[in-house]
């Protein structure tokens, strides 16, 4: 289960586009949180080797290794399977959300995501996991 208070998170975000990186990273960081971040699927999963964070946000298009198939792998590992997973994309459109899903992706939060509610729309994601 994960507390609803952010200074407790531990974080990992995957995202290959620096800009979109840094901000999540200053929000949660803010609020106290420990934050990874990775640039690629690759990347992201050696972090998990290393850390094992509360959840994930997850870019779904980048190179190297997407967020599709990043997420492929953590639920196939049964070491990970259990970490939430919110999908952090710029694909808008009303089935990329019903395709993620479909998937088992945890919540789906689209970019540019609004400021003011980020912590909000992750808290809404995570719902089912947080303690009360």
């Amino acid at each position: 289960m994960i507390s609803p208070n952010p200074q407790e998170w531990i974080v990992l975000i995957v995202d290959d586009e620096p800009d979109n990186l840094r901000v999540a990273q200053r929000v949660l960081l803010h609020q106290g949180s420990t934050v990874y971040a990775a640039e690629n699927g690759q990347e992201g999963l050696a972090v998990v080797a290393q850390v094992r964070p509360n959840f994930i946000l997850l870019d779904l298009s980048m190179p190297k290794m997407d967020g599709w198939e990043m997420f492929r792998r953590l639920r196939a590992e049964p070491s990970t399977a259990d970490i939430p997973v919110i999908a952090l994309t710029a694909h808008a459109m009303e089935d990329d959300r019903q395709r993620a899903t479909e998937a088992g992706f945890d919540g789906y939060i689209t970019k540019p995501f609004r400021l003011v509610s980020f912590l909000e729309d992750i808290r809404a994601a995570l719902q089912p996991f947080i303690t009360p």
